[in-house]
């Protein structure tokens, strides 16, 4: 059975997609029970494509992850609500706040949050992000007008509100800015095909996808030789600057998850994994003295499928909890 986590995040990726339009854009893909995704229709893509704003309405809890600009108005005290936003993984997420009308004196807030936070974990972790906790928070009572736009870190963002008077609101526009070099990203989808390069930066990125997969790296330049360790408590890239690690867990902080094998050298090949987590991270350290680039795709895990281990391949975990 789908853990509590699992459950959630799932939603949360089905109500992103059904939030991308009206009901009348909307497609239902012939799935089954474990894949209940939407899509968007033609329609919604041609009248964007012409240069159209979209407009909507907010839902007190509301995910998007398309350009426009959204309206909440309070029909009844709100206290606690919140918007998912998501890009691709190249994208950043700007914020502009186009009118707002909250009484912060009476307890009303609104603050944007530099990533995502889901039961307490955040994403990035506090490992991965270049900012302190404390300043990935825009809280829009205390800065007021010095800052109402705001440019996320990563594809995903978020923004916490709560508003007391019916009738009160705010009015926001959303915009998606190119990253040249994505760092931290949640996947959108279950499968895909992803490179990510640090050049010459000491920073640790994160990639995050939220369903159960196979995972295969396709290649890999730390500028080491040939290597390839599962974790072992004695084990692993200890004393290693620039390494990838994979990750497994139910909840969406990596640095909360369990460690399940460490590259901690350059290859060119093939190395799969079948991880059968809530959550699966590949997370690249960079001590900044290198390009370092990973390159993998991945698809979600079909429980009934065997594979023919042609190629080199990792122990399944977690399968468990699935």
């Amino acid at each position: 059975m789908p853990s509590a986590f699992q459950f959630q995040c799932h939603f949360v990726l089905i109500f992103l997609a059904a939030s991308k339009g009206e009901t009348r854009y909307l497609e239902v893909r012939d799935a089954g029970e474990d894949e209940p995704f939407l899509l968007l229709s033609e329609d919604l893509k041609r009248e964007l494509s012409a240069g159209q704003i979209y407009r909507r309405s907010l839902r007190c809890i509301d995910m998007l992850s398309i350009e426009g600009q959204f309206t909440f108005t309070a029909e009844q005290p709100q206290l606690h609500c919140a918007t998912f936003f998501i890009g691709e993984p190249e994208e950043l997420i700007t914020i502009d706040y186009d009118f707002v009308n909250i009484d912060c004196q009476g307890g009303d807030f609104l603050k944007v949050f530099d990533g995502w936070i889901l039961k307490g974990e955040k994403f990035p972790s506090s490992l991965d992000h270049p900012l302190p906790t404390s300043q990935r928070y825009v809280d829009f009572c205390e800065s007021g007008n010095i800052q109402r736009s705001i440019r996320s870190s990563q594809n995903v963002a978020m923004i916490f509100f709560r508003i007391h008077q019916p009738g009160n609101g705010f009015t926001v526009t959303v915009k998606k800015n190119a990253n040249l070099f994505p760092c931290n990203v949640i996947s959108q989808t279950p499968s895909g095909r992803f490179t990510m390069v640090i050049p010459h930066q000491h920073r640790n990125c994160s990639f995050s996808i939220i369903y159960p997969v196979v995972i295969k790296i396709s290649d890999l330049i730390l500028g080491h030789l040939n290597g390839l360790f599962l974790k072992k408590p004695s084990a692993g890239c200890a004393g290693v600057g620039d390494f990838v690690e994979l990750l497994g867990g139910t909840g969406l902080d990596p640095s909360k998850m369990f460690p399940l094998a460490d590259l901690c050298h350059s290859f060119h090949g093939s190395a799969q994994m079948k991880i059968g987590c809530d959550n699966t991270v590949l997370r690249m350290v960079s001590s900044g003295k290198h390009i370092n680039r990973v390159t993998f795709e991945y698809h979600q895990l079909d429980l009934q499928e065997t594979e023919n281990r042609k190629e080199n391949s990792i122990e399944e975990f977690c399968f468990p909890s699935i």
